[in-house]
């Protein structure tokens, strides 16, 4: 019998059981769903059988799906480190990946990335910049870090930006918070109250930069280096808080807070990874900036690719 089976299609497999379901899985491999569906029919038309059950949520796999993904489990990995030799023996790769972020939040995905990123490539160094950075495309240019996790794109920098996910950004209020009953907040919501951060400055709030300054709206502030300290002030009435909602999961898991959407549309956060020109040649580095995006997207709450 004649083979049809291309990596294409165990690579879809796989993304469709890490993702869960087609839509995600479409998403993570930048394709359509259709054409994700259409690799799939292919396959069982030639086999005569099913691969998953259509309507099971997360996605279930028959026995002849099953065996698949344990070819996928056994080929696809060795695929990946044999393209990862030869850029090594084409290119004696070496080098190191300093990574600054300007966001507190950032370490929550960066840390997991970062693991897997490692077994990859053990030949990189890679480290974090120490501190949060207000500046952190200025040490780009200083030399004194390779990649930037920066929140905005800025078209007058000469560095390139690597899109990384978007994600939602809710407010946190106390039980007994007046606006606890609100279906979600606007900008008026906020004014008159605390509005609780990380002690960064205003223009990099999305809050602020996106919802309260076009509104003219401005709040006290009052800052916090820990996130588990911003929850206690806010369950303790002293305030809003903003995080990503992923940020926050944890204490919503256990009513510690509630969470209210920002404007009826929601507000969304965007990060993108920051390089010198000369670093977005480096294989590694499209390594990184691939890894990230699919261990943040599988992992993290309320997260769309870029």
């Amino acid at each position: 019998m004649q083979s049809i089976l291309e990596l294409r299609h165990l690579k879809t497999l796989h993304a469709l059981r890490e993702a869960g379901n087609l839509l995600r899985a479409a998403t993570l491999l930048n394709v359509t769903q259709s054409a994700l569906s259409h690799q799939i029919k292919q396959l069982e038309d030639h086999h005569g059988t099913t691969l998953f059950e259509r309507k099971s949520v997360p996605v279930r796999f028959t026995p002849a799906g099953e065996r698949l993904l344990k070819l996928a489990d056994a080929v696809l990995p060795q695929v990946a480190e044999s393209e990862r030799d030869l850029v090594r023996l084409a290119q004696g790769v070496a080098g190191q990946l300093r990574i600054a972020v300007e966001c507190h939040t950032c370490f929550d995905w960066l840390m997991p990335a970062m693991d897997i990123f490692r077994k990859r490539w053990p030949e990189v160094e890679l480290d974090i910049v120490s501190g949060f950075q207000a500046d952190p495309v200025g040490l780009l240019y200083e030399h004194r870090a390779d990649v930037a996790i920066v929140a905005e794109v800025d078209p007058d920098e000469k560095v390139d930006y690597h899109a990384l996910f978007s994600f939602e950004i809710v407010a946190l209020v106390a039980h007994d918070h007046p606006l606890a009953g609100k279906e979600y907040l606007v900008a008026e919501d906020f004014a008159g109250d605390t509005l609780i951060t990380y002690p960064v400055p205003d223009d990099m709030l999305d809050v602020v930069r996106q919802v309260l300054k076009p509104a003219g709206i401005q709040t006290a502030r009052r800052t916090t280096e820990l996130t588990v300290a911003m929850l206690q002030l806010v369950a303790s009435r002293r305030g809003i808080a903003t995080l990503p909602i992923w940020a926050a999961q944890n204490y919503l898991t256990r009513d510690y807070v509630l969470a209210k959407r920002i404007t009826a549309a929601g507000l969304t956060g965007r990060l993108y990874a920051a390089c010198l020109p000369e670093m977005s040649q480096q294989s590694y580095l499209a390594d990184f900036v691939s890894t990230t995006r699919e261990s943040c997207y599988l992992n993290l709450l309320s997260v769309e690719l870029l």
